[in-house]
């Protein structure tokens, strides 16, 4: 059928219910059998990939069992297996009260979630890691717990609108948990002051931080968009924005050198700022506000480099990585360097998982998971990984330009956009592309908070792609 002019598809209006025996009209048997969607296209596609997930996850931990241990453990099987019947259990949720949702965005988190697992199992194999010691243990604790908010997610937030009435609180709630780590008796000393101790384990505030202030800066775009669009005059081809609008920019890209000056975490600074440069493109359209934003982030980068220890040894182990004096300090550059070697040993193919020598690098199974995979997996393996990452942002975006509302399709592009960036900021880093940084690979790198902020993401986007794909048709004639 073709569609006429005004991009309104018609629509053949459904017939007149029949009288019951009384006379009446039976709408609700009519409205429930308009309910009810048989077969569940989005669903039934989204368990078969789920079903090839949960194959190569198992997959996965049973040949890192014969490489590293030569024999095949039931008990890490068991967990896993208590890890998938709750991904069932989230596909079955969705299956309920989210059945119109993105069908590619779980199976793709859970066989991220599975290969990062298979791969810290793989070091607690060499290192003799058992129980709560073992990171594969804790790292399936979080992924439960993870998968479980997800779920809650789902069925408590049945409107995502509802966020946008608390946009400020929103905002504050990020600042606050940004500022946690500096409360007297909350910080660690685990390298970046991002953590706090809670007693039995640690958390990193930044990582529930970076889904508030998407909430915040979609609710806020939305609010002063038409501001932020106002124009003065072209120049070199681009609307350039007045003055007073460059306020919310300039604040951000002082609170991002803040966190970079009082916490050391060069990596928090810039996910901030990209993130909500990114979302302010996507609001304005204007490509002046990332030209702004580029130069911004480099002169702050630059200033940094001069006046931080921190930032400057990051450049330093960059710049001069294979130094040897530089590789042999304190706190140089032979991580990077090993990482490196690392993926060179495993060259296109790998050596196959269990069988190559991650542990050589130190802290392999968090920053460094990425290098690690690239020795067992090769760079097919490496590829493959990137893939996922890839289809992950690009359905996200999709269901951002697809929103019914500025709000839905900000949030969507904002918390996509956020995971893409990461992975390219720890990957470039590890790969000696751009300076190093302190943030988690998503998915794949052990470390509860980064997990349990990933997953809540995914709901987040499948709740917004469930109210894209199961808005109302205009009904003409």
């Amino acid at each position: 059928m073709r569609t006429p002019p005004g991009g309104i598809t018609p629509v053949r209006p459904e017939p007149a219910a029949a009288p019951s025996d009384d006379g009446s009209t039976d709408t609700a048997v009519l409205r429930a059998l308009r309910k009810i969607r048989v077969p569940q296209k989005q669903r039934n596609r989204e368990l078969a990939l789920l079903i090839f997930a949960f194959l190569v996850n198992g997959s996965a931990v049973v040949l890192v069992q014969l490489g590293a241990a030569g024999e095949v453990d039931p008990k890490f099987l068991i967990y896993l297996g208590v890890l998938t019947a709750l991904a069932l259990a989230l596909h079955i949720t969705l299956r309920i009260v989210a059945r119109d949702a993105d069908p590619f965005v779980v199976p793709i988190a859970t066989v991220l979630t599975g290969i990062g697992l298979a791969m810290i199992y793989r070091l607690d194999v060499h290192w003799g890691r058992h129980g709560w010691a073992a990171y594969s243990n804790r790292q399936l604790a979080w992924a439960g717990i993870a998968l479980v908010g997800a779920i809650l997610v789902i069925v408590l937030l049945r409107n995502y609108r509802v966020l946008f009435r608390y946009t400020y609180l929103f905002g504050l709630a990020g600042v606050v948990l940004l500022l946690l780590p500096m409360v007297p008796g909350l910080g660690t000393d685990a390298g970046a002051d991002v953590w706090i101790s809670l007693g039995i384990f640690s958390f990193q505030p930044g990582e529930i931080a970076k889904i508030c202030l998407a909430i915040f800066f979609a609710g806020y775009l939305v609010r002063t968009r038409d501001s932020l669009t106002s124009t003065s005059k072209r120049f070199l081809g681009f609307t350039w924005p007045r003055a007073r609008e460059l306020g919310p920019l300039l604040v951000l890209w002082l609170v991002s050198l803040g966190i970079i000056v009082m916490q050391h975490d060069l990596g928090t600074g810039l996910l901030i700022f990209g993130m909500f440069v990114a979302m302010l493109y996507v609001a304005t359209g204007k490509t002046s506000w990332v030209l702004i934003g580029v130069v911004l982030a480099a002169g702050g980068a630059f200033v940094a480099w001069r006046v931080l220890p921190y930032v400057h040894g990051r450049f330093d182990n960059w710049l001069n990585a294979f130094d040897p004096d530089l590789y042999w300090s304190y706190g140089g550059s032979a991580q990077l360097v090993d990482g490196i070697f690392g993926m060179a040993h495993g060259g296109l193919l790998g050596t196959g998982l269990g069988q190559g020598r991650p542990w050589l690098t130190p802290v392999a199974e968090s920053d460094y998971i990425f290098p690690s995979l690239g020795e067992e997996l090769g760079l097919i393996g490496l590829f493959a990984i990137l893939a996922l990452y890839m289809v992950f942002t690009a359905r996200g975006l999709r269901i951002g330009v697809n929103g019914q509302d500025d709000f839905g399709k900000l949030l969507a592009v904002g918390v996509s956009f956020t995971v893409a960036l990461q992975v390219v900021i720890m990957v470039g880093g590890v790969t000696r592309l751009i300076p190093l940084t302190g943030l988690a690979t998503p998915f794949l790198a052990a470390g509860g908070s980064s997990l349990v902020a990933n997953w809540l993401i995914v709901a987040i986007l499948l709740r917004i792609s469930d109210a894209v794909r199961s808005r109302p048709r205009v009904v003409i004639g």
